[in-house]
């Protein structure tokens, strides 16, 4: 399961510039091994501000937390985090079946045993690329 985590550090303002390097440094190391180990997939910095966004791969929230908690900031750390669903359109192939090789309409909506596009435009024909719903 997929996790987006939005941490901002929240290190005390009076911790040595030693002490800080040392966290880190610690902090890169452990990312690093959450990076082979397949967890952490993606990192970003939030612009003008001392946080980051991750994507992680965690097997169930305990899993996510344990990650979380073996960070070397994680006790001067503000974690949210956002549990991630696959949406239907990014189960969709290149040829507009699904990965399970059910056809999918533009709409994102699955539809078994369907040869041709199933959405018809108001005239009653086919849609010409738009999609009902929003994105």
């Amino acid at each position: 399961m997929e996790w987006l985590v939005h941490t901002e550090n929240q290190i005390p303002a009076e911790t040595s510039t030693a002490e800080r390097d040392r966290i880190r440094v610690a902090e890169r190391a452990r990312a690093m091994e959450l990076r082979a180990q397949g967890v952490l997939k993606r990192l970003w910095r939030t612009p003008g501000r001392h946080g980051t966004v991750g994507l992680y791969e965690c097997r169930d929230a305990t899993h996510l937390h344990d990650t979380l908690a073996s960070l070397p900031m994680f006790p001067w750390l503000e974690v949210t985090v956002e549990a991630l669903a696959t949406h239907p359109q990014e189960m969709v192939t290149g040829d507009g079946r699904t990965t399970t090789g059910q056809t999918c309409g533009t709409d994102g909506t699955v539809h078994d045993n369907v040869t041709e596009d199933p959405t018809p435009d108001l005239a009653g024909g086919r849609s010409e690329g738009h999609d009902e719903q929003p994105v």
